[in-house]
Order: structure tokens, then C-alpha cells, then sequence
């Protein structure tokens, strides 16, 4: 019986919990019809979040004032800059995605720098980054919607083993970021300095080094992201990443991540993910209007806060 309360005292429980009770509250009106086609397109949708909210999750372990807003134009401009590229040609797959990742790490590159060498507020630097990176996706758009190479656009749309393919590549990302968190001395260092920046100095920890680490990991996989939605969609359009700027930090605020820094969780980035589709399907389900829909969300989105939050401050 402990132990089962130890384990919901764990803050990734309750966006599990969340996301399982409206996934059950969904089917019920359905009937279990399209329970499959539910599940698959929830691990879909949440894959997306998932890799962007993995990169911020990292950005917001560094402590107060971290975050990243260039996160939604990283994105259109790496997926319209790697379809024009690839120009519906599967032979150039690898070349497209490696552009895009070239991209992220040059956005990254251009965030750290106006932080560190000009001064500048992480959100400051960037939301101004935003701008200039949007105006480079506008003027490589200029409104053409380039379709994907076929390999890649029924590889972002299948299945392997009933399990969506872009949430086997979220799933890999998931892994390799746990591992960089718990088993690297890279992952020590961030949640050293979230907890606190002048004692990491004092340790001796690189602060510098690792915070732009840190910046070119987020944009590379906004980057990443950016990728395979456009891939994904049909082709990249100038507002495919508009939704993830506030989707990006919701899902690490609700996964569990410490918003103050220094305690990062990998598992509740996947619950809080699906809890967020799920949620939007299950108000469409009852058919509610937009507008209700939007502050059912709101209001389901700070109980779970709440209620996680709760249970954190008991232990």
C-alpha cells in the first residue's frame, strides 16, 4: 500500500492518470466503436508534442527565465526549407532532414548568442529570433505548399505493429533524452543549474557551455519536428507550429517539470501530450461548441495542475 502511494506521489502519475480518464470518457460515448483509431491517432498527434516539449522541458530545467518561443518558427522553416530541398524526390530524405537539422542548430546558435553575448532575456531573445526566423520561412514559402517525397510521407502516416511510426521516432527521442538526464554527467549539470546557477559556477560546472548545449538541443528538435509534421501534413504551411508555442511548455508544466528548474520528467511529457489531444477529442465527442471547448480545456488543464501540484506539496 506504500508503495502505491509513493508511486502516485510521483508527479508523471497524475498526467498519465489525466489522459487515461478522458481516453476511458471518450470511448464511453462512442461506445468502444473506433477505440483503436482513437489510440493511434492520440499517439500521433501527441508525437509531435512530445519532441518539441522534450526540447523545452530541457531549456526550462536550466531554472527561472529559460524558455524558448522560437520553438513554432524553427519549425515551419525547417519543414519548408527540407521539402523545398527534397523537391518530392526520395532520394533526397537524408539531405532534406539533415538541412533541417543544420537549421535548428543555426537557430539555437543565433538564440544563444543574443543571450549570452548581448545580455539579452531568454524569452526576449527568443521571441525577437521568432520573428526573423517566420520571415524566412515567409520568404521561402512565398505560399507554394511543396508536397513530401512518398517514402517519407507514408512512412510519417503508417504503422508498424499498430503502433503510429512518428511515435516510435518520439519514443526514441523520449529514451535517448532519459538517458541524457539520468545517466550522463551533461544531465547532472542542467539540474545542478536550474537548482542553482552561482553554486554550479562555484562547482565548477561549465554554466555557459552547457546552456547553449542545452538551446541547439530545443531548436534541433523543434527542427526535427518541424521535419516530420510537414512531412506529415502534405507539406509545410506558415502556421503548421503556431499551436506548439503554447503547447510546448503546457505539456511540461502538466507533465510534472519543475517551472522553477532543476527537476525535469521525460515519462510526464508523454502523459500530459496525450492528455492534451485527448481532451480536445473528448469535448468534440460530446459536441460542445469552440468556445466552451476552450474553457473546458483551460479549466481540466488547472485541475490537473492543481491537483498534481497538491500531492507534490504532501511528500
Amino acid at each position: 500500500m506504500n508503495a502505491l502511494i509513493r508511486q502516485f506521489g510521483k508527479p508523471w502519475v497524475w498526467s498519465w492518470l489525466a489522459a487515461f480518464i478522458v481516453w476511458f470518457l471518450t470511448i464511453m460515448v462512442t461506445g468502444g466503436a473506433g477505440t483503436l483509431g482513437l489510440s493511434q491517432a492520440a499517439l500521433t498527434f501527441a508525437a509531435f508534442s512530445v519532441i518539441v516539449g522534450i526540447g523545452q522541458m530541457f531549456v526550462i530545467t536550466l531554472g527561472p527565465g529559460n524558455i524558448d518561443l522560437s520553438v513554432p518558427a524553427t519549425m515551419t522553416l525547417a519543414g519548408t526549407v527540407a521539402l523545398k530541398l527534397m523537391n518530392v524526390e526520395n532520394g533526397m530524405v537524408l539531405p532534406g532532414f539533415l538541412l533541417a537539422v543544420f537549421i535548428g542548430l543555426g537557430v539555437g546558435l543565433c538564440n544563444y548568442t543574443l543571450i549570452k553575448a548581448l545580455r539579452i532575456p531568454p524569452i526576449i531573445a527568443t521571441l525577437s529570433m521568432s520573428f526573423v526566423v517566420q520571415s524566412g520561412a515567409i520568404w521561402t514559402n512565398r505560399g507554394l505548399r511543396i508536397k513530401p517525397p512518398s517514402v517519407l510521407a507514408e512512412f510519417t502516416t503508417t504503422n508498424t505493429l499498430g503502433v503510429p511510426n512518428v511515435a516510435i521516432v518520439a519514443v526514441l527521442i523520449s529514451i535517448l533524452a532519459w538517458i541524457l538526464l539520468e545517466k550522463t554527467i551533461y544531465g547532472r549539470w542542467i539540474s545542478a543549474i536550474g537548482q542553482s546557477m552561482p553554486a554550479a559556477r562555484m562547482a565548477g560546472i561549465p554554466v555557459d557551455g552547457t546552456r547553449f548545449v542545452t538551446y541547439l538541443f530545443c531548436a534541433m528538435l523543434a527542427s526535427i519536428s518541424g521535419y516530420l509534421l510537414a512531412c506529415f501534413s502534405g507539406g509545410a504551411a506558415l502556421n503548421m507550429g503556431a499551436e506548439y508555442l503554447l503547447m510546448s511548455i503546457a505539456v511540461v508544466v502538466i507533465g510534472g517539470t519543475a517551472v522553477a528548474g532543476g527537476d525535469s520528467n521525460v515519462p510526464g511529457i508523454w502523459g500530459a501530450s496525450l492528455f492534451m489531444f485527448l481532451v480536445v477529442s473528448m469535448l468534440n465527442t460530446y459536441g460542445l461548441g469552440a468556445g466552451i471547448r476552450l474553457i473546458m480545456t483551460g479549466l481540466i488543464i488547472i485541475s490537473v495542475i492543481m491537483l498534481a501540484g497538491g500531492r507534490r506539496g504532501m511528500r
